[in-house]
């Protein structure tokens, strides 16, 4: 299975799906901290990747999305965006609505 296969059904096989730096007990970047951070204040059950393991999958995700950053947040198999729009949408009310949905 190809890096790219692989982030396709890690993304759609898992409701809400994080690829971060680090893990949510040890996130090993601020953006990444933040990420984690919101998901448990809205109460959401996720998946995290740490593509720190892997730099074929560090690489592979940026190229699955178009976007450039980590983390990065998909839910229902879509991407959301990385924490600075995570932050917005958290900030409005919307990321607990999608993550209720």
């Amino acid at each position: 299975m190809s890096v790219q296969e692989s982030i396709r059904q890690t993304v759609t096989e898992n409701p809400v799906v994080l690829f971060m730096k680090g893990t949510p007990t040890f996130p090993q970047c601020g953006f990444s901290s933040a990420a984690v951070q919101m998901l448990k204040n809205c109460g959401a059950n996720f998946v995290a990747v740490n593509v720190l393991e892997d730099p074929e999958v560090r690489q592979g995700i940026k190229e699955f999305s178009n976007w450039p950053t980590i983390p990065q947040l998909y839910i229902k198999g879509e991407f959301v965006g990385g924490s600075d729009i995570m932050k917005e949408l958290f900030s409005s009310g919307e990321l607990q609505q999608l993550l209720q949905d």
